[in-house]
């Protein structure tokens, strides 16, 4: 199984596989939602967490007393998305720097996952995230939510696959949105299901709304068609 470091380099060396352009909030993002599974399945608490500490690190960096994510922070600092981006490998090289090798080295073992991974085997993508992200998006994104979400569930499916964990019906229900999105709009372009429903929204938060009823509408499509089938 991947740790944070090492997905780290990878995402730093190929940006675009993971979060499809160098961004600092797509980085934050991808990496809560790989986080997400680990608190949730895997037993890992913020002590074994090798970021755990790089929030109140950065805002002592700016010497600030005002709480600040760490993503936001560098984004202050370095003003463009793809500049805070390669900044932030920068940044936390220096914060690992300040951790003891020891305590590093124990947070890394502490990734692994437990003996019981059942909880994880049923998790539903739909239940367990998007409705809490429906009732109180802010708890879960910040200022691009839509886009935010996705990078989310990028994350959040890759720590699955990491683990090789098979995709739940609810998941690979999921999996089959971005084709419907495409054939819904009309476009055939590659562009990620965020991407295009950002297109046709004012901004990023009417975006959300707009997916969320989108994605109820792909859930019961089956069900439009059944009553129709019924009818006639």
């Amino acid at each position: 199984m991947m740790n944070l470091c090492r997905l780290l380099q990878e995402i730093k060396e190929n940006p675009v596989m993971y979060i499809d352009k160098p961004s600092i909030t797509h980085l934050d993002s991808f990496v809560r939602g790989w986080y997400l599974s680990r608190i949730n399945h895997f037993g890992l608490n913020p002590q074994g967490y090798p970021m755990e500490g790089f929030d109140e690190w950065m805002q002592e960096r700016v010497k600030t007393t005002v709480s600040q994510p760490w993503s936001e922070i560098i984004l202050f600092l370095y003003r463009t998305e793809r500049n805070a981006f390669y900044r932030f490998f920068e940044e936390y090289e220096k914060f690992l720097k300040h951790k003891d090798d020891s305590k590093i080295q124990e947070s890394e073992e502490k990734a692994g996952p437990t003996k019981d991974d059942s909880k994880f085997r049923q998790f539903d993508i739909y239940n367990e995230i998007l409705k809490g992200i429906k009732k109180r998006p802010g708890i879960y994104l910040r200022t691009s939510p839509i886009t935010e979400l996705d990078m989310l569930l990028r994350g959040y499916s890759l720590a699955r696959r990491e683990v090789g964990i098979l995709p739940t019906e609810p998941e690979r229900e999921f999996e089959g949105f971005q084709s419907w999105i495409e054939g819904k709009y009309g476009i055939n372009s590659g562009q990620s299901w965020s991407k295009i429903i950002l297109f046709y929204s004012v901004d990023e938060h009417e975006a959300l709304q707009k997916f969320f009823e989108l994605f109820e509408e792909y859930l019961n499509r089956n069900k439009s068609v059944d009553v129709d089938e019924n009818c006639g």
